[in-house]
């Protein structure tokens, strides 16, 4: 088992920039699939961004972040990162960091065994 924390989020104005951390410990990091959702007041929990264990296949974004959200990771650290670029009030929500050994239904929340307590991202206009 994995625990995850969040940390970062705060009140931003729109075209500012914000890293998102996710702290890990318990199992080995770099065993994991990691993965960005947010929900907004009201909304579903969408999905924001993933990557695989170590290296390998390109990240996923969601249109909405595409071009201004990059994710990373540093296993040595066991920490996920995510850089968010021009943000927009839309981007308001709590994020939240997720992790799995597998790599599936990486676009639902279903598809994520263990997750964060999130952080609040506000963006005024």
């Amino acid at each position: 088992q994995v625990q995850l924390a969040e940390s970062g989020g705060g009140l931003v104005q729109a075209g500012d920039s914000l890293r998102l951390s996710c702290a890990a410990s318990g199992r080995t990091f770099s065993n994991y699939a990691m993965a960005w959702f947010r929900q907004a007041p009201g909304k579903e929990r969408e999905f924001v961004a993933a990557m695989r264990w170590s290296g390998g296949s390109n990240p996923y974004y969601a249109d909405s972040v595409k071009g201004r959200f990059t994710i990373s990771r540093d296993n040595a650290k066991n920490t996920l990162y995510l850089q968010m670029n021009s943000l927009k009030p839309e981007d308001t929500a709590v994020y939240y960091c997720a992790a799995d050994y597998r790599w599936g239904s990486v676009r639902l929340p279903t598809g994520w065994d263990y997750w964060g307590q999130g952080t609040q991202v506000t963006v005024s206009s």
